[in-house]
């Protein structure tokens, strides 16, 4: 599997754990929600072990242009808020980042 399929499925199981507790502590859904929550914070954190490379620093600076871009997409998915020009603007700012971060040659 490729780093950015990696990323994708860390992004989705980071926002999911998180959005579980926003919605038992912000939204007053039960406690009960927090047991899917860790699981998937579990999920995110084992995938994200999984990209090919020898910095842990790097992969998480990689990858957080891939989460801002799943936020964005959770965002006006599941929270029916459409993003504007400025969300979409440092999107992709934060993906140039991404790039830099993934494609440079690194002194190792």
């Amino acid at each position: 599997m490729n780093t950015f399929a990696f990323f994708v499925l860390a992004a989705l199981g980071e926002i999911l754990g998180c959005y579980a507790f926003w919605a038992w502590l912000r939204l007053g859904k039960s406690g009960l929600w927090a047991i899917p929550g860790i699981v998937a914070l579990i999920c995110f954190a084992c995938v994200l072990t999984r990209v090919e490379a020898t910095q842990a620093g790097r992969v998480y600076a990689a990858y957080g242009g891939i989460y801002i871009l799943s936020s964005l997409v959770w965002l006006w998915l599941a929270e029916g808020v459409k993003p504007d020009r400025w969300d979409w603007l440092g999107t992709t700012i934060s993906l140039i980042g991404t790039i830099v971060i993934l494609f440079s040659p690194h002194h190792r």
